[in-house]
């Protein structure tokens, strides 16, 4: 056992493990440790202390065994200060992730801060076969380009997208929600032109309308727009 995976048996919670396991059914619970989410600050505490070759280890030595440790390698990708440095690591650990749990994780700041930078990067990842790095394409999309600096054209690549993954077209009708909450004048037209999948569509229109972003105008028209 290394010496990051005794730190995560040191804060293990089988029950919790039992429940993190029930949310992410494509692994086998064996894989679970059971960490809570709020410890994993006090464990990436405790890695600090250790000397810098056990955390060079930990990056390079993939597939990792334990869900727990999928989810602390992107906790520590989302800490990366250097833009370059973090998406290296982020590219080296992207045909690794093997569950929404994790790809939903990852938030780090030194890529939104130069996401102009990291588009073309985002459009090769929703192109990618991979699931997972299609989500992870899609959900930083979703992050980092719905806001002042959108383009239409945005939607164009996520709205091409025919899985049969469902992790894959959860994350498109997740987008599309969203969409339709922060651009509604840009992403309607999609929804209007029937451009998704039917079961996308319908999950999009599904998901904005249990929002409480979305007008009870808007969610009203959605629901005209339902294909049966």
């Amino acid at each position: 056992m290394t010496q990051i995976q005794k730190i995560l048996f040191k804060y293990q919670d089988k029950k919790y493990g039992d429940f993190s396991a029930k949310l992410v059914p494509t692994l086998p619970r064996k894989t679970f440790i059971g960490v809570r989410s709020p410890v994993y600050k006090n464990i990436i505490s405790e890695i600090k202390t250790l000397p810098p070759g056990e955390l060079e280890n930990f990056f390079k030595d993939l597939p990792h065994k334990y869900h727990e440790e999928n989810c602390l390698h992107i906790a520590l990708i989302n800490k990366i200060k250097d833009y370059d440095e973090c998406l290296r690591a982020l590219k080296n650990f992207l045909p690794y992730i093997n569950s929404w749990a994790v790809s939903d994780g990852l938030n780090p700041p030194a890529l939104k801060k130069n996401r102009q930078k990291l588009l073309p990067d985002l459009q090769a990842w929703m192109r990618d076969t991979a699931p997972f790095t299609k989500r992870v394409g899609m959900l930083l999309l979703m992050k980092y380009f719905l806001d002042d600096d959108f383009k239409p054209e945005y939607l164009d690549l996520p709205a091409s997208i025919r899985s049969t993954e469902y992790y894959v077209n959860m994350m498109t009708a997740w987008l599309f929600s969203e969409a339709l909450v922060k651009q509604w004048d840009t992403a309607i037209t999609f929804i209007q032109d029937k451009k998704l999948d039917t079961w996308t569509h319908n999950k999009a229109i599904q998901k904005a309308s249990e929002s409480f972003r979305v007008s009870a105008e808007h969610k009203e028209y959605l629901k005209t727009l339902r294909i049966y």
